[in-house]
């Protein structure tokens, strides 16, 4: 018996190990003519084997870069598209870091940090001042959502300070709107689905006597 971690790498998985056997004996075979025409068949059983592909743009150019890449390069026939490239195929992508500011007040969201940078770069005025207070009132909004507990109007006039890097500031005797306290209670689902299924029960077991 043969064993999976015996045989040779399967690049592709979709594929399955008989198209692989093929490319590999497609490799072996000395003559360029019969080598081709080997090629063209298993391009011909590829796609059958994928229908779903048909749909996709190129999709010929897709089977015959497969076929490469099963072939790991080493295939010498005649291709109606390029060769593709190795080193740009199977190259790592870049590592992405996700932008993390301000991780202490993230509960505001990005929203309120763009509108205090845009607030924080107007021109002293009632109109900055009303934007300002319009601003302290979303915060407190978000952070109602965020934390059960209710937030005071200090706290709010606190962070906005912070969060605009001093640039902005609330009388301290300024009153917010008022935000009602966020009453969201956890819902057990495992036991409403229970008693759904034992009052469906009940009923069925009704309905039988009654007959």
């Amino acid at each position: 018996m043969e064993y999976n971690s015996q045989r040779g790498f399967l690049r592709l998985k979709e594929y399955g190990r008989h198209i692989q056997n093929l490319v590999e004996y497609a490799i072996s075979i000395p003559e360029k003519e019969k080598r081709q025409d080997v090629i063209d068949h298993v391009i011909h059983i590829m796609g059958n084997l994928n229908p779903h592909l048909k749909n996709v743009e190129d999709f010929k150019h897709l089977l015959w870069d497969h076929l490469h890449i099963m072939a790991d390069f080493k295939l010498d026939v005649d291709s109606p598209y390029p060769l593709p490239d190795k080193d740009v195929l199977f190259a790592k992508p870049e590592q992405f870091y996700y932008p993390i500011k301000n991780r202490k007040y993230r509960h505001y969201g990005k929203n309120i940090l763009s509108m205090i940078e845009k607030a924080s770069e107007m021109e002293d005025g009632e109109t900055k001042r009303a934007f300002t207070k319009c601003i302290a009132n979303y915060m407190k909004i978000v952070h109602n959502n965020w934390n059960s507990d209710t937030v005071t109007d200090e706290t709010i006039i606190n962070d906005l300070a912070i969060l605009s890097k001093q640039k902005l500031h609330l009388d301290e005797n300024i009153i917010l709107n008022k935000v009602a306290p966020n009453k969201k209670k956890y819902v057990n689902t495992n036991r409403t689905n229970r008693q759904k299924s034992k009052n469906y029960s009940n009923k069925r077991k009704n309905y039988t006597r009654s007959k």
